[in-house]
């Protein structure tokens, strides 16, 4: 993923670089598992497990062979952490977070990958309930 390289060179912020990742890989879906494949450099801990969170959940929702290197990407966050950090959010986010996300202690909301789309694209599969690391 681009994306860490271009964050850890200061040349855009983490959330910019996700949003631009997540606009070109529903863009084209021949590059879609390509996209995935190449592990990204560690940026910091939080982003580290949200860049795995993503490719194993957009690996889970589009059909993709789950990338090798999201298994053991960075170090295993010690403390949960919430989006948006209210603490009134904290119970929708627990029940809304994809599994991919839940399973790194990151709380995120049901459309926290959502971009817009044209109205001609198919929608995606509902990822499995049980999607096993390889």
């Amino acid at each position: 993923m681009d994306l860490s390289r271009r964050v850890l060179a200061n040349q855009q912020f983490f959330d910019p670089a996700l949003r631009e990742f997540l606009d070109e890989f529903y863009a084209d879906p021949v590059t879609r598992p390509v996209s995935l494949q190449d592990q990204p450099e560690l940026i910091e801990d939080i982003k580290d497990a949200y860049l795995a969170a993503t490719a194993e959940h957009l690996s889970a929702t589009y059909g993709l062979d789950l990338p090798a290197w999201v298994a053991d990407h960075g170090r295993p966050l010690r403390r949960a952490f919430f989006a948006g950090g209210l603490e009134s959010v904290k119970a929708i986010l627990t029940v809304e977070s994809p599994a991919a996300f839940r399973r790194r202690l990151l709380f995120v909301g049901k459309d926290a990958l959502d971009r817009p789309r044209r109205l001609s694209d198919p929608p995606p599969r509902k990822p499995a309930l049980a999607h096993t690391l390889r």
